[in-house]
């Protein structure tokens, strides 16, 4: 039966193609894996080959000529076939649908969709994937705790599930028999997909999966047709948008499809063994195929040897590092960054910290005296302290601090709450518990939760100065610096004196500079004299 070919999007800028060179003329046997057309895109020419066989029955695009993404290319079927029908329907999804629907046999699933299954008298429920946190779009089942046929009670420890943040333990809120685990451990699901079914032994869950699959795609369905099309389209055009080059041992071009370099290059082939049996010897995806190492092995003549090799590994994403780079490059293209960086004289500071750990059982870091000192800073400062709202902004009368903390997979902001209230002791107390939590994946939701203004400090890495991205929906971070000893001028006398660098980081939105300033000014005020932010 006769089809379409669309021209192709071949870059994703591209918007049309120019047809520079037909390499089948109509009438003409067209193979799949055959080169078809040489295709003129926005970035460069290609090689265009059919992924159909059959007789080229129609050129939509003249050579030299030039057509929208998705127009006319050309029509393959049977010799003889009439065409018009498509050439009058081509902007009709439903006639290209109804096309491939007689090369296709409806899957189980499909005919499930057609009637509604009954599941009352199924004894047991899905479990889906829970939404952890607030920003969690899915989890990882990072450890199941029971295996398929345990029986399972209400609060036992049903898995363990890696969100954006933290790896977290999911208990099980029925009772009866673990029937099935729809995620395997390592593997990722989105929320509210199915995560396990539990229920009596022996009951239908193929029958109730269906059903609640069949529910969640009913309203959709064609919508998701549409967008197989599409995905199907643009699978394709990957083969072709990334051609490898290979060469002869003398240098001259090898002759080969795109999808055969392709094929190639995944199965290692050298394709100076392979003979081609296309036009004028190119190969294509039948002679990979095709192709026997043992045989080439025997005819194969020698080559150079490279003298290195190209190294590296790829790891998957964490959830944690997904919504890291989600969340930071959403801040930092929608939220107007600017900075403001203020060197503060840490003399005062360093001996009143001295003091401070002599007294027994008390041991504060300079990392909780700026806590300290911007808390209470901000009480005078509340534009600040604010929150972007999209359609409105929260001016935040109460303080919490997030602290930056750094673990194996990321970055975690835990919250010191009113930290404006507390003692260095109980700010020192509660960092150091969050960053071991942090670091054993324990946090929970409501400990990063909530923050108003956040730090984040890298002066222990030796780091003079530097700045960070807002973290949303705070208004500013405060990046800060390590303490330096340097040459200062005090009373006209060049003296040492230690120093040390902090860079406010503001959303334009919602603190102006001059509020910015004013800040940094109050809290070099405070951490420069620190008992005045203890009177």
């Amino acid at each position: 039966m006769a089809e379409i070919i669309k021209l192709p999007q071949l870059s994703d800028t591209m918007e049309e193609g120019t047809v520079a060179k037909w390499h089948k003329s109509v009438g003409e046997q067209v193979n799949e894996g055959d080169l078809l057309a040489d295709i003129e895109t926005d970035k460069a020419t290609m090689e265009y080959e059919s992924f159909q066989e059959g007789v080229l029955l129609y050129l939509g695009v003249e050579e030299g000529k030039t057509a929208k993404v998705n127009s006319i290319l050309a029509i393959i079927g049977e010799k003889g076939e009439d065409f018009q029908s498509l050439l009058n329907g081509d902007d009709s999804k439903s006639d290209s649908k109804s096309a491939k629907a007689e090369d296709k046999k409806p899957s189980p699933v499909a005919a499930d969709k057609k009637e509604k299954i009954d599941t009352s008298s199924i004894k047991a429920t899905i479990v889906k994937m829970p939404k952890l946190s607030d920003t969690m779009k899915e989890g990882t089942v990072a450890k199941w705790h029971k295996k398929v046929n345990d029986t399972v009670e209400s609060g036992e420890l049903l898995a363990d599930i890696e969100t954006d943040k933290a790896t977290m333990e999911f208990e099980s809120f029925d009772d009866g028999v673990l029937l099935y685990q729809a995620v395997d451990e390592g593997k990722s699901a989105e929320v509210d997909a199915v995560l396990a079914v539990i229920g009596e032994k022996g009951a239908d869950f193929e029958s109730l999966i269906k059903a609640y699959q069949q529910n969640a795609v009913s309203d959709t369905e064609e919508t998701s047709d549409e967008e197989k099309e599409e995905t199907d389209k643009e699978s394709k055009v990957e083969e072709v948008s990334a051609p490898a080059v290979a060469e002869n041992s003398d240098g001259s071009r090898i002759k080969a499809s795109p999808l055969a370099k392709k094929m190639a290059s995944e199965k290692g082939i050298n394709l100076g063994q392979v003979k081609g049996t296309g036009d004028n010897g190119r190969i294509t995806k039948k002679d990979i195929e095709n192709f026997v190492p043992a045989v080439a092995a025997q005819t194969a003549t020698a080559s150079n040897i490279a003298t290195g090799s190209e190294n590296f590994e790829e790891k998957p994403i964490s959830q944690m590092r997904k919504t890291i780079a989600k969340r930071l490059a959403e801040s930092k293209f929608t939220a107007p960054h600017f900075y403001l960086t203020i060197e503060l004289d840490m003399t005062n500071a360093i001996e009143a910290r001295k003091a401070i750990n002599a007294m027994e059982g008390v041991k504060v870091s300079f990392n909780d005296m700026v806590v300290k000192a911007a808390a209470v800073a901000l009480q005078q400062h509340p534009q600040v302290n604010s929150s972007w709202l999209g359609d409105k902004i929260r001016i935040n009368h109460h303080v919490n601090i997030g602290v930056a903390v750094a673990v194996e997979d990321g970055l975690l902001v835990p919250v010191v709450r009113f930290a404006n209230t507390k003692q260095l002791s109980q700010i020192g107390a509660e960092v150091k518990d969050f960053a071991q939590r942090a670091k054993d994946k324990k946090l929970q939701p409501q400990d990063w939760e909530g923050s108003t203004f956040s730090i984040s400090n890298l002066g222990m890495f030796g780091i003079d100065e530097f700045t960070a991205i807002v973290n949303p929906p705070n208004s500013c971070i405060m990046a800060v610096g390590a303490i330096k000893e340097v040459p200062v001028v005090k009373n006209g006398q060049v003296v040492p004196g230690s120093v040390m660098k902090v860079t406010l980081s503001c959303d334009h939105r919602t603190v102006d500079g001059a509020a910015g300033a004013a800040f940094l000014q109050t809290f070099k005020k405070f951490i420069e004299n620190p008992v005045a932010m203890l009177a």
